[in-house]
């Protein structure tokens, strides 16, 4: 392929290419990121024949650090502390609590949004593919792999079109399985690495969620 991808569409088929030995498994569930990454997910599923929904977790970023995980919550009602950025920052209690009170009215808005009435997924002892559109930092998705965690997957892997070369080495030793596409090297930022990065709507979620679910 060429340095780019041209949108989240090529960059899931590429992508799926990478994941087909997966295909067929009775426990297979494929989880995207939102929004970005369901677009990557919806190609990635309908590649292996797999069910397709959403992981929603939102980042409990320190105080003018966004960057910076001190927590998530996420799909499930869970949430996951990081006690050692806490710590180390003497981050107060009520500002995690402030934090998380925020962010949760966003997940649930995000959760009525894109499923309606349906239940969160199941993943109890499922082989669970959890997508996003790439990874800089892996802030995100470290949250959402811990959040994974605590619901009691079989396995959890990882996928990303693209990631910076020390972010998916790191990803190795927490997850089953990390594979991404591309690992451009120097990576600067996820939406280089695509012609067309423009951002992924609610309704674009929703339209590919419903696509799946009928096929």
């Amino acid at each position: 392929m060429s340095s780019r991808f041209r949108d989240r569409t090529e960059a899931g088929r590429f992508l799926a290419e990478s994941l087909r030995h997966y295909a067929g498994q009775p426990d297979l569930l494929v989880l995207g990121l939102p929004r970005g990454g369901v677009p990557v997910a919806f190609e990635i599923a309908v590649a292996l024949n797999a069910p397709l929904d959403v992981f929603i977790v939102r980042k409990l970023g320190v105080p003018n650090r966004e960057e910076l995980a001190m927590g998530a919550i996420a799909t499930g009602n869970v949430r996951v502390i990081n006690e050692d950025v806490i710590d180390a920052l003497q981050i107060p209690e009520r500002v995690v609590e402030e934090a998380t009170s925020r962010e949760i009215e966003e997940l649930r808005r995000r959760e009525t949004a894109y499923r309606d009435s349906r239940p969160a997924p199941k993943v109890a002892g499922k082989t669970v593919i959890l997508v996003d559109d790439g990874l800089a930092t892996g802030a995100t998705m470290r949250a959402a792999v811990a959040a994974l965690q605590l619901q009691s997957p079989a396995r959890i892997i990882v996928a990303v079109p693209t990631a910076s070369p020390g972010t998916r080495d790191d990803f190795r030793s927490i997850v089953d399985e990390i594979v991404c596409a591309i690992t451009p090297d120097p990576f600067h930022a996820v939406g280089l690495w695509y012609e067309d990065f423009s951002q992924t709507t609610d309704e674009e979620v929703r339209d590919l969620l419903a696509r799946r679910a009928l096929s």
